[in-house]
């Protein structure tokens, strides 16, 4: 039995109307959310790590370290650019950083073979989520990010909940939810927009051979 070979992909195109700034490029930790996610990403040590950045393109790459990653403007993009190896896909969100790499490990590990697993937290569902090759085409005709979870009901009896402690992370979606993300790591934002990577981890060694069992 080949390998699994498993890509991650950090969303981070939406738009951030009620912030009125990128969302993406909030300070966060001496760097910026995305600095955030992707390295939490990069510590999951996934074959391949793509992620979304919607029109900011430039104005993201100016501030973020995009180091081992592949950008791309959607998620269309993000499945055109998939490794033809790649047998899932993990979904991150890009301003949900109270994520950590050991979530991943859950997930990919009980997840196993199903169509998708998603993480069932103490008050509900919640990124990440894998999404397995069969469903690639599903995914690629969502109209956008926010609509992810219609593939979830759209697909429930494919659906695998796979328990982890705690509530689900908050997202950043106002700025009271970032008030609280940044006051939940306890540190206050500050105006330095580096590319220093953030909530460092030890990297994800062995799960694969969790998948085998």
């Amino acid at each position: 039995m080949s390998e699994p070979f498993v890509a991650g992909l950090v969303l981070a195109a939406g738009g951030s109307r009620t912030l009125g700034r990128p969302k993406p490029l909030l300070p966060y930790n001496g760097g910026t959310l995305l600095d955030h996610a992707l390295t939490t990403a990069r510590a999951c040590e996934f074959d391949q790590l793509l992620v979304t950045v919607g029109s900011k393109v430039e104005k993201v790459r100016a501030r973020v370290n995009l180091s081992g990653t592949e950008v791309v403007p959607n998620l269309p993009a993000a499945l055109a650019a998939l490794d033809p190896a790649t047998t899932s896909l993990v979904l991150i969100l890009g301003d949900q950083p109270g994520v950590v790499p050991g979530t991943v490990r859950v997930l990919l590990a009980a997840g196993g073979d199903a169509p998708i697993a998603v993480c069932r937290y103490d008050d509900g569902r919640g990124y990440p989520l894998a999404v397995a090759r069969e469903l690639f085409e599903d995914l690629r005709a969502l109209p956008g990010e926010k609509a992810i979870w219609r593939l979830l009901g759209r697909h429930e009896a494919a659906v695998t909940e796979v328990p982890v402690a705690g509530r689900v992370p908050p997202e950043v979606d106002s700025w009271a939810d970032y008030e609280e993300v940044v006051a939940a790591a306890g540190h206050g934002p500050t105006p330095e927009l580096s590319s220093r990577g953030a909530g460092r981890e030890a990297p994800i060694r062995g799960w694969r051979r969790g998948l085998r069992g």
